[in-house]
């Protein structure tokens, strides 16, 4: 059984299942949010709580962080009573939140600075990755690191790449959102065709599955937007925040992301609209407003 000590923080949709799988793993976890239920209840499953983040890393040897974004996780780390605040030499930082690439390297260098490794490992997968322990893990960093990250990283995954160092990570979750993103918009649309054509939606995503045009995103969110059923597995605010990291990182190195931009300007107007919390499969209610046609 590992007596390994890991500090946690940031227990959202996508942070407390993870802490419950590191938990489930039997490592000794202490956890930390800015809320207190979901403290509470990993509480009465064996975690331990902290009051800070500068707690967090006075008790623990590795520090894993899930929050929103990149302001956030800077505040978490450098701020007042913050993660850096209460570092000793030799522990661990991994930070698994979806951020800018810059603001990764410059935390990671900050870090080296107190003789510590940070990882930026984001994943991809979603709720029921989280839960279910497959998630997708991309990892930038010191090879030397990621295997000592390594069974931590396998509680929580499946697919788990070692992509490059600090930073690389990053650049490949901008990546997987403008696909992702970009690819809910387009199942959208061809959905709504259909129907406003007068074809059954449904059978259209049954054709396409067994083509060319299969993807997971036709599988699973094509279904939800069939369903209507838009609960948050990852929300539309969160990944028009994303859009934005890919964006900024297009134009940092000169690489024109025209089809990301205009998805990126639709979740825009579904976060004004006050749909920013639905899951990103209800991207396709824009486009139904737009031809007046509802699916179901």
């Amino acid at each position: 059984m590992s007596k390994t000590v890991i500090g946690f923080i940031g227990l959202g949709i996508m942070g407390k299942p993870m802490a419950r799988n590191l938990l489930k793993a039997a490592y000794s976890v202490i956890v930390h949010n800015r809320s207190r239920g979901s403290v509470d209840e990993l509480s009465k499953e064996g975690a331990q709580s902290a009051t800070s983040s500068k707690e967090v890393a006075e008790r623990s040897e590795i520090i894993i962080t899930m929050l929103p974004d990149s302001p956030d996780v800077e505040f978490v780390y450098a701020g007042d009573q913050g993660i850096f605040s209460g570092l000793k030499s030799g522990q661990l930082l991994i930070d698994m939140s979806s951020i800018s690439p810059v603001v990764a390297r410059k935390l990671a260098a900050e870090a080296e600075k107190r003789g510590c490794d940070m990882l930026d490992a984001p994943v991809s997968g979603g709720e029921a990755g989280a839960i279910g322990a497959t998630l997708s893990i991309m990892i930038g960093g010191k090879a030397s690191a990621v295997e000592k990250a390594m069974p931590i990283f396998q509680a929580l995954g499946k697919n788990i790449v070692h992509v490059g160092e600090s930073g690389a990570g990053q650049v490949t979750k901008a990546a997987n959102q403008m696909v992702v993103g970009t690819t809910i918009a387009i199942v959208g649309e061809a959905l709504v065709l259909a129907k406003k054509a007068g074809v059954d939606p449904a059978k259209v995503r049954q054709a396409l599955l067994g083509g060319f045009a299969q993807s997971k995103i036709l599988e699973a969110h094509g279904q939800k937007m069939l369903e209507r059923n838009f609960k948050p597995g990852f929300r539309i605010r969160l990944h028009e925040k994303d859009m934005k990291i890919a964006l900024t990182t297009g134009s940092e190195y000169g690489v024109p992301l025209m089809v990301t931009a205009v998805v990126g300007q639709m979740m825009t107007a579904m976060k004004g609209m006050g749909n920013g919390d639905l899951d990103h499969s209800a991207l396709v209610r824009l486009v139904e407003q737009m031809s007046t046609t509802e699916l179901s």
